[in-house]
């Protein structure tokens, strides 16, 4: 049998792209180039060091961003509800609803919350 059948070429479809970019200077003036690694980065969880650097980057998870539509969509509910302007109120609490089960897969459990009822908006729309 054939040794080559056995080691067939492979890609490296991030490397190659990391080559290119390195070979047209995307990596020249990186911030923090030649400086030293902190220790904290090498000590600890991994999941741990990727969330400090992601928020320092300014990333939001998924379910932040769903925090806050849902809190300004309460808010907007209740004070139409408030208001007595109650045409299409039901559908969009139901909507509501639908956003708060896709933040409670994606939070963390201790933050997860309870759907929301059109009588209880108000009571809702403060404790998000």
């Amino acid at each position: 049998m054939d040794n080559d059948s056995f080691n067939k070429p492979s890609s490296d479809l991030i490397g190659d792209i990391l080559k290119e970019y390195t070979k047209t200077g995307g990596m020249d003036n990186l911030k923090g180039a030649g400086k030293p690694i902190s220790e904290e980065y090498f000590s600890g969880d991994i999941f741990q060091h990727f969330q400090k650097i992601a928020k320092d980057a300014g990333f939001k998870p998924h379910w932040l961003k769903l925090q806050h539509e849902i809190k300004d969509e309460l808010a907007e509910i209740a004070r139409k509800f408030a208001v007595c302007e109650k045409e299409g109120l039901q559908f969009r609490v139901t909507k509501v609803n639908e956003k708060i089960m896709e933040y409670n897969k994606a939070c963390p459990p201790p933050l997860q919350k309870g759907t929301v009822r059109l009588e209880t908006i108000d009571n809702a729309s403060s404790r998000w």
